[in-house]
């Protein structure tokens, strides 16, 4: 009997191993989801993001200018090739109007914010695209469901991928222009933010410019998505140190074409 009850122990043990190994990522961390849950999650957040009438969300028909200068830099970094989820999620953008908040966030499957006054804040295109290039890194390397599901719990999202629980969906969308990455990911995030930008024509370390900025303002209200990141003169350094690494190519900061841009902003 007890002969028995070890190997049944043994063989649940084993299972459970090959369940964690099956879930882990293409970054060799554990993830319960697949991509096509990614997919499916950002849909039903990002709609039910949209819904809220206090995210006046840019028109898109009515702002064909300002969509097509954005589309423009998301397009540079996809075409580079160096995202893993280039061809696969949707990685749709959209402008918020809200000259108060400095902030832009990405979620599951590629669905991109982004703020007008975080727009307003940075002084060049290659800043943009640097803070750009690093929210899609935090979908394109899965981090947006870890950090969802450490927040929010694993069957929280499932039951919101098989759409089981539409209070806690309301809830997780209010909370998304807020959510917190490890500082891990956030490093990371960082160093693909170069990664994507250096085969451009933008300089790689463009989101270098605006923790330099933060840091030459000596702000004490760090915006939202700065909360739980690491010391902006670490990460300006490891930007930096990164771009180094991959050759110190020289690239263009495009800042009359953003001063341009900004003046089509409403």
């Amino acid at each position: 009997m007890k002969s028995a009850i070890k190997h049944f122990v043994i063989a649940g043990i084993a299972a459970s191993l090959l369940f964690v190994q099956s879930c882990k990522d293409e970054n060799g961390k554990i993830n319960i989801f697949t991509v096509q849950d990614d997919m499916s999650f950002g849909a039903q957040v990002s709609a039910e993001f949209e819904k809220d009438p206090n995210n006046k969300i840019l028109d898109s028909a009515s702002h064909v200018g300002i969509y097509k200068y954005v589309y423009g830099i998301r397009d540079s970094i996809l075409n580079t090739g160096k995202l893993t989820y280039g061809n696969t999620f949707v990685w749709r953008m959209r402008v918020i109007q809200d000259d108060t908040t400095l902030n832009a966030f990405c979620t599951p499957g590629g669905y991109i914010y982004v703020y007008t006054g975080l727009m307003k804040f940075l002084e060049s295109e290659d800043q943009l695209a640097g803070v750009l290039g690093h929210e899609m890194a935090h979908a394109d390397r899965r981090h947006s469901t870890e950090a969802m599901t450490r927040e929010y719990g694993i069957q929280t999202l499932i039951d919101i991928v098989f759409g089981q629980d539409k209070g806690q969906l309301v809830r997780i969308a209010a909370g998304l222009k807020s959510l917190q990455y490890s500082r891990q990911n956030e490093t990371q995030a960082d160093e693909y933010s170069v990664i994507y930008l250096y085969p451009t024509a933008y300089n790689a370390y463009g989101a270098a410019g605006f923790f330099e900025k933060m840091i030459a303002l000596g702000s004490q209200n760090p915006p939202e998505f700065l909360s739980t990141h690491p010391n902006p003169d670490n990460r300006v350094q490891a930007i930096k140190d990164k771009w180094m690494s991959l050759g110190g190519k020289a690239g263009n900061d495009f800042k009359t074409r953003y001063t341009n841009f900004l003046s089509t902003l409403p």
